[in-house]
């Protein structure tokens, strides 16, 4: 016997209220704003808490995450854009329209790590103890995020009868597609990835506290960016408006790079037992508490 699952109870139908929670005159909140402002909040809030734990001044973590957003949010939009540039160069005004969506976070994450190199060598700190810090709050924040895309009716996948399938408009949907209504959710489907990564790298940090269980450092940054690009991997793989290089997906392919750098750094940590290139001089003992 076969089950059709299109005749499955839609318990988990997903219909989006829309991009804007309210107007006020000719003040526009939209769900994206919102997401990403309390993204950074969280984000900020549970690094600097992460940063007491490990003994790093949490004061650090606040003026990093001035230099992260300053850089991210510009470096995430310039690179949707380039990717993109058939559509915007006929519509240049829609350039700096970031809250109607259309960010890339591997170019917030491109843009942050160039950031946090130059503040960490400012402030004669190690970048690896600031990227294990802040990479719990990344992918937490990454989580959240894609909701944006849920309340914009963007990034979702191919179309699908599954239970869990997603309803995107006529308006949002490819002309190609434009007879489909229900397509797979796959922002769903990289939150859900995200928080696991999320819940790995809070047991590493927790367990790295212990006397018993030492990380090097980098190592819980090595491992988001390996697990994160792990996800993006095969979820991009549903996706129908990846961002394109030819005949290759772009988020697919830096994500393939994303997990031979991190699995070629981690051995040089664990393997070879050297520390990772830094802005400033390694420590003398190479290990250190979660």
């Amino acid at each position: 016997m076969v089950l059709d699952v299109s005749t499955l109870p839609l318990a988990f139908q997903f219909t989006s209220p829309g991009p804007v929670i309210v107007e006020l005159g000719p003040i526009t909140i939209r769900w994206y704003g919102l997401l990403i402002a309390s993204a950074v909040l969280i984000g900020v809030t549970l690094s600097q808490y992460l940063a007491k734990r490990r003994h790093v001044n949490p004061d650090l973590i606040g003026d990093l995450s001035i230099w992260l957003v300053i850089a991210a949010i510009p470096a995430a939009r310039l690179y949707y854009v380039i990717f993109q540039w058939s559509e915007y160069s006929q519509h240049p005004e829609r350039i700096i329209a970031i809250w109607q969506g259309g960010i890339a976070i591997h170019g917030a994450i491109m843009g942050g790590i160039v950031a946090a190199l130059i503040f960490a060598k400012v402030k004669h700190i190690s970048f690896w103890q600031l990227a294990d810090l802040v990479a719990p709050s990344l992918i937490l924040g990454q989580a959240l995020g894609r909701w944006g895309n849920f309340f914009n009716s963007e990034a979702f996948g191919r179309p699908t009868n599954l239970p869990w399938r997603l309803y995107i408009p006529p308006e949002n949907r490819p002309p190609e597609l434009i007879n489909f209504e229900y397509f797979h959710p796959t922002f769903l489907y990289e939150s859900l990835w995200n928080l696991m990564v999320f819940a790995l790298l809070i047991m590493l940090f927790r367990r790295g506290l212990s006397y018993h269980f030492r990380l090097r450092v980098g190592t819980i940054f090595l491992v988001y960016l390996v697990t994160y690009s792990l996800g993006r991997v095969w979820i991009e793989g549903f996706r129908i408006d990846s961002l394109m290089l030819g005949p290759l997906r772009v988020a697919q392919f830096v994500s393939l790079m994303g997990i031979v750098v991190g699995l070629v750094l981690l051995a040089w940590l664990y393997l070879l037992k050297r520390p990772l290139p830094d802005v400033v001089p390694p420590p003398a003992h190479e290990e250190v508490r979660g």
